[in-house]
């Protein structure tokens, strides 16, 4: 592909050659020639004078670099643009599987595959285009939209609903009982779990995720939310749109997560907390009660910027407390003088 069909791809600007034929993507230091790169950070621009790129995708011109230069608004988004243009196959729909179960009352619309050993239950309805992966259960009353993509060894249970363009990785289980006992009589009585889980469109979800469907009601995951692998989701959570939670959040039951949130890495957030739009929690940090929009790590959480003198502090501590032992028998002897004096 020529380098100026690239750029009308991209609305870019070409600094050098337009005429460059580009062969693949690729990063920084694994480039060859004939591939496009990019860059990401000013910081790697020391990166590029090894790089064997035939072309570099920059945000501003680099004077350190003297090859071809592609001006974009977005590096990274022209990045993953120009992957999915020259790696991802369009898609071709096989149809239904005779290897697969499919209930005579569902209802399947056109250019969906569904996939051999797939298990599709009574009143489920699935969208134009989507793909459903081999080992695939969808249970009774189901609801899967538009252009979504199904990957291997999922389960939904009975129930869910996904918006369109929604993508479940391999593993994953919506619509799981939530966890929810009551105590009576010296024993853990299961309390039914008879809600739903609502996945709203664009929403990408890991490998080996587990949504719980909500004791009654709904628990919602917001539109274009992404979440990683191995992230648990309690009952009646309500997830905001836009939201990112890294691998190994686990959320506890009736939890409000606003619009726009990012929770790091192994983040666990108690039942009934409420995190409001546009906040960041770092990874490890432990949540609770009401968080107002910020920027928040340990655990308990507080403001990152006094977790970070908090942890500087806590490197310390050990010099801190052989300090203070020093003091202390210091303030021993001086006090023995003292006692020695008045007598």
């Amino acid at each position: 592909m020529k380098l100026k069909d690239i750029a009308k791809l991209l609305e870019a600007e070409i600094i050098g050659q337009e005429d460059i034929e580009i062969t693949g993507v690729s990063g920084i230091e694994d480039a060859l020639e004939g591939d496009i790169t990019f860059l990401s950070s000013p910081k790697y621009i020391k990166r590029l004078r090894d790089t064997k790129a035939s072309c570099v995708m920059v945000k501003e011109p680099v004077s350190e670099f003297h090859g071809t230069q592609l001006k974009v608004t977005d590096p990274y988004y022209g990045f993953a643009k120009l992957l999915e243009h020259f790696y991802v196959k369009p898609f071709k729909p096989i149809g239904i599987s005779s290897l697969s179960f499919v209930s005579d009352d569902a209802v399947i619309k056109e250019d969906v595959s569904i996939e051999p050993f797939c298990y599709v239950s009574g009143d489920v309805r699935i969208g134009r285009g989507s793909v459903i992966y081999p080992g695939v259960f969808i249970g009774e009353g189901v609801t899967i939209g538009d252009t979504c993509i199904i990957y291997p060894n999922v389960v939904l249970r009975e129930g869910v609903s996904l918006g369109n363009r929604v993508i479940v990785h391999s593993g994953s289980v919506i619509g799981s009982d939530g966890f929810g006992y009551v105590f009576h009589n010296g024993m853990h009585y299961k309390i039914p779990q008879v809600g739903a889980v609502i996945i709203e469109d664009d929403v990408e979800i890991g490998a080996n995720v587990t949504i719980d469907r909500a004791t009654t009601g709904n628990t919602l995951v917001g539109k274009g939310t992404k979440i990683d692998n191995l992230v648990q989701i309690g009952h009646n959570v309500k997830i905001g749109e836009g939201s990112i939670l890294v691998s190994q959040v686990a959320i506890g039951g009736s939890t409000k997560v606003g619009r726009f949130v990012s929770l790091g890495g192994q983040v666990g957030v108690s039942d009934h907390a409420n995190i409001e739009d546009g906040t960041m929690i770092g990874a490890q940090s432990g949540v609770m009660g009401h968080v107002p929009k910020g920027i928040y790590s340990g655990s308990p959480t507080i403001p990152h910027i006094q977790w970070l003198k908090a942890v500087s502090v806590f490197s310390k501590l050990p010099e801190l407390s052989k300090r203070l032992k020093l003091i202390e028998d210091k303030l021993e002897e001086i006090q023995g003088k003292s006692k020695k004096e008045a007598k």
